[in-house]
Order: structure tokens, then sequence, then C-alpha cells
């Protein structure tokens, strides 16, 4: 057994779906909890701007999370070995992708290149699809159900 192998932080699929869940929910928990936070203090047409995050946020679930998280459910089932590595939960474009998007995101806020409203009501319209498919990672998590 070579040392990668020796000391890779190994899980079952079953409990990589639950990991992938966690991370799904921690990125999505963070860009809406930024995006409320802000958008609470700055009051101004709060309910419209909470409406339209989230109608916009569930349209941005159904157009291209649904399929993404799809996608990535049936790749963790169909793994080839029993206890892949914890970080499994992305392949290598996932993880370019969200490197990307985090990237993207602080530079937006550093250089103020879009107005602030504009930027945090746009965090809270990408929190909603996150954690949307984070809850479909848990229910295939604790339904022990495979996606056909």
């Amino acid at each position: 057994m070579n040392i990668i192998q020796k000391y890779k932080p190994s899980v079952s699929k079953h409990n990589l779906l639950f990991i992938a869940g966690l991370a799904w929910t921690t990125a999505g928990g963070i860009l809406a909890g930024r995006g409320l936070g802000y958008l609470v203090f700055h009051r101004q047409y709060l309910g419209w701007k909470l409406a339209g995050g989230f109608i916009f946020g569930m349209i941005f679930y159904v157009l291209l999370f649904a399929k993404i998280s799809r996608k990535h459910i049936k790749r963790i089932h169909g793994l080839n070995i029993p206890y892949p590595c914890a970080f499994s939960f992305f392949n290598l474009r996932g993880y370019l992708l969200m490197a990307f998007m985090i990237s993207g995101g602080i530079m937006l806020r550093r250089f103020n290149l879009i107005d602030r409203v504009w930027l945090y009501n746009f965090y809270v319209t990408m929190g909603v699809p996150l954690l949307v498919s984070a809850s479909r990672f848990f229910w295939f998590w604790a339904t022990n159900k495979e996606i056909v």
C-alpha cells in the first residue's frame, strides 16, 4: 500500500453524499447569509428583493442546478471504489468551477465592480439553488436511494 492510499481520508460512497450536502450547504449558507445580512441592513424594497432572489434562485435551480446536482449524485453512486476520498464529491471540473466562482465573487466585492445591492441580491439568488441542491444530497443520503 502506498503512502497516499494509507493516509487518504476515505469514506463510504453513501457518506460521501452527506459530505457533498455539507459542502453545498456551506456554500449556499455563506452566499445567502451574506446577501441577507446586507439586504436586511439596507431595507428599501426588502420584500421585493427577497422575493426576486427566491424566485430567480428557484429558476436557476430548475434550469441548471438540478442537472448539476443530479450529475454529481450519479457520479458518486457510480464510483468504482467502495471507499473513495472524502473530497471526491466534486470532480476536477467541479473544483475549478467552484474556485472560479469564489474568485469572481471576491473580485466583484473587493473592486466594487457592480452596485452592492445588486451583488448581494445575486448572492441570495445563488444561495437558494445551492441550498435546494444540498437538500437533494441529504435526501439521497438519508433514503439510501440511487438516481435512476
